[in-house]
């Protein structure tokens, strides 16, 4: 199983341990994901010593107060390291707004171009801004592969479908009861572009709900995936495994 979006430098563990956990687990490989410059260095050194970590560089909506040519530049550097697969989190979050929103979509932007000329995927984050998020991705994102993070937008998913690059990832919100609306989603996403993750150390699945979240958890939420969609987990994690090699490339 792969976890496409977690944070082990938030997490409480220490690395080594919440591989060897999600390892025990059937989690062989993880992308984790920075937001700023300081966990984008840690998670491009997490990807250097363990090899079923991989990093994904970027800066997130909510830290994007003040975003500049030289943020840009900086995350321009660290994508070039042999272990970056994607540029992200970014996007847009209307619902913290603890970033100005012209800042928000001037790095969101600008990380949607660094996508395009590294040829790494970009990993969304949206959050009460899906009406702007999308015409965003809409007007400038063609050709570049797009994840859309801890799928949230189900009353948008047709129009999402329609854009054969995007990916769709799916987190443990998708385990909670009220959550019919995701599942029913998760059920419909074609299965070479879907995706299960973590976004540990938050939104742990229902088993484990108000316990810190951690990449071994992934495997709680495929669980239930499998099951909405009616294939056994082993053909889901196949699915999965192929789908996670198409858009992050490794």
């Amino acid at each position: 199983m792969i976890d496409s979006h977690t944070h082990l430098d938030a997490c409480e563990p220490s690395n080594a341990e919440l591989v060897a956990t999600a390892e025990a687990a059937g989690v062989m490989r993880m992308v984790t994901v920075g937001t700023d410059g300081a966990s984008c260095r840690a998670a491009l050194a997490a990807a250097e010593d363990f090899p079923q970590v991989y990093a994904a560089i970027g800066r997130h909506p909510s830290e994007a107060t003040g975003f500049d040519d030289a943020d840009l530049a900086e995350l321009e550097a660290l994508t070039s390291h042999e272990r970056c697969v994607a540029i992200g989190e970014t996007g847009l979050d209307y619902y913290r707004d603890y970033a100005p929103r012209e800042d928000q979509r001037r790095a969101f932007e600008a990380q949607i171009e660094l996508a395009r000329r590294s040829a790494k995927p970009l990993v969304i984050h949206t959050r009460a801004a899906d009406d702007d998020t999308l015409e965003i991705l809409e007007s400038q994102a063609s050709g570049v592969r797009v994840i859309l993070h801890c799928f949230s937008m189900a009353s948008r998913l047709e129009q999402c479908l329609r854009h054969e690059d995007w990916w769709f990832s799916f987190a443990g919100n998708t385990t909670y009861p009220r959550a019919e609306d995701l599942r029913a989603a998760a059920l419909r996403v074609p299965a070479e572009r879907l995706l299960v993750e973590t976004d540990a150390p938050y939104l742990s699945p229902q088993a484990v709900r108000g316990e810190p979240n951690q990449p071994a958890n992934v495997v709680r939420t495929a669980q239930t995936v499998a099951v909405e969609r009616r294939v056994s987990y082993a053909a889901l994690e196949r699915s999965i495994e192929g789908a996670a090699a198409a858009v992050f490339g490794w």
